[in-house]
Formats: structure tokens, C-alpha cells, sequence
């Protein structure tokens, strides 16, 4: 059974932008397992992922994973957490495979067995040598997913991981959930609408404007 000592600790996040504060003294923690973080358009569910992923300025607070601080070490604590931006405009020219073979350096603890696995699962092998901009979303998601999900990193964040997706792919990602809900010391999040159909989730975190 997963562990109730948590893998990632948030404490009192502050996020604000052009149109006033996100988040004001936000704290969560991240138990082993799968955790939702749901909530209408606008709330702050991918925010909350980009922040938690170390890639946005924290106006307050302070993240770490098991001790690992984001503030002293942040190269050290991104390595922890795998988070692909599907929105990212940085990576359309970048192939599949070129995106897989970030991942020894991203996450030197990665799985290659695992990531062909998941290539085969989500049915991306005759899309490897392909740009991301040449795919369909889905396709795009996939791809960013599979890398996501081989990296073996303390903390998956994954931003609406069923949209575009075709049913077979649907299926298989909820297998992995499935899976990844019983895992004793690693933790994922799923940023979405509604929970993932016979997920086990350790937590719901709901966001509200």
C-alpha cells in the first residue's frame, strides 16, 4: 500500500499574474499514489502543475520532495518531477525520439524498457521520427506522456492526459494509473475535470476561484 509520509510538500505557495493572485498561501502535500487536482476552466489546474514542476516563479513559499528544497537545489528537484508541457510551443520541431533521448539527462534514473513499453501501449511507433507539430494532439500527447511516464521521477505531473485520446490509448493509460495508484513511494498527479474511471486515488485536490 502506498505510504502516508508525503513524497512532495508545498507550503504556503503564493502565484500571481496580470490579472491579480492565483493562489494566496496554498500548501499541499503529495502522498504516494494517484492524486486529482480538479476543478472548472480558469482555476489554476495547470498552473498548480507548473508550479509544483519548479518552472514558474513562486511569489512565497517553498516546494521540496523528501526533503530535496527547490529553493536551495533546483536543478537537483526538477530531476524529481517529470513534467512535459503538452502546450509547449519549444518543442514542435523536436521529434519523438528526440524527445526520448532527453530523458538520461532530464531524469538519469529513467526506465528504457519501460518507455518502449509505453511506446507500443500507445501505439507511437510510426510516429518516432516525426515533429510534434506534424502530429495530431493526441498523438502529441502521447508522445510527451510516454516520456513522462518512463522517467521513473518521484513526482509525474500530467495536464489532462485523457484529451484527444483515441479509446485503446484511453485504456492503456488508465491501466498505468491503475498501476501507479499502488506504488509505495512514488507519486503522480492527474490535473483534469473529472477522476479517472477505477483509478484508486490517494487524494482530491479541488481547485475554486
Amino acid at each position: 500500500m502506498p505510504h502516508t509520509t508525503p513524497v512532495l510538500q508545498a507550503d504556503g505557495l503564493s502565484f500571481g499574474h496580470g490579472h491579480g493572485t492565483l493562489f494566496a498561501h496554498l500548501s499541499v502535500l503529495l502522498p504516494s499514489g494517484v492524486t486529482l487536482v480538479c476543478g472548472d476552466e480558469g482555476v489554476g489546474k495547470t498552473t498548480l502543475l507548473r508550479l509544483l514542476a519548479g518552472v514558474l516563479p513562486l511569489t512565497t513559499g517553498e516546494l521540496q520532495i523528501r526533503g530535496l528544497r527547490l529553493a536551495d537545489q533546483p536543478d537537483a528537484y526538477r530531476r524529481q518531477v517529470s513534467w512535459f508541457d503538452p502546450r509547449d510551443p519549444a518543442l514542435d520541431e523536436r521529434t519523438a525520439s528526440q524527445i526520448f533521448n532527453t530523458l538520461p539527462q532530464r531524469h538519469p534514473g529513467h526506465d528504457a524498457d519501460a518507455l518502449q513499453t509505453h511506446i507500443d501501449g500507445l501505439s507511437l511507433a510510426p510516429h518516432l521520427d516525426k515533429p510534434l507539430l506534424a502530429l495530431s494532439s493526441g498523438t502529441r500527447r502521447k508522445v510527451l506522456m510516454a516520456a513522462a511516464l518512463a522517467s521513473q521521477a518521484s513526482v509525474t505531473l500530467l495536464d489532462q492526459p485523457f484529451m484527444a485520446l483515441d479509446r485503446p490509448s484511453i485504456a492503456y493509460l488508465l491501466g498505468v494509473l491503475a498501476e501507479a495508484a499502488r506504488h509505495p513511494n512514488r507519486a503522480w498527479v492527474v490535473a483534469d475535470y473529472v477522476a479517472p474511471e477505477s483509478v484508486p486515488l490517494a487524494q482530491v485536490i479541488e481547485l475554486a476561484l
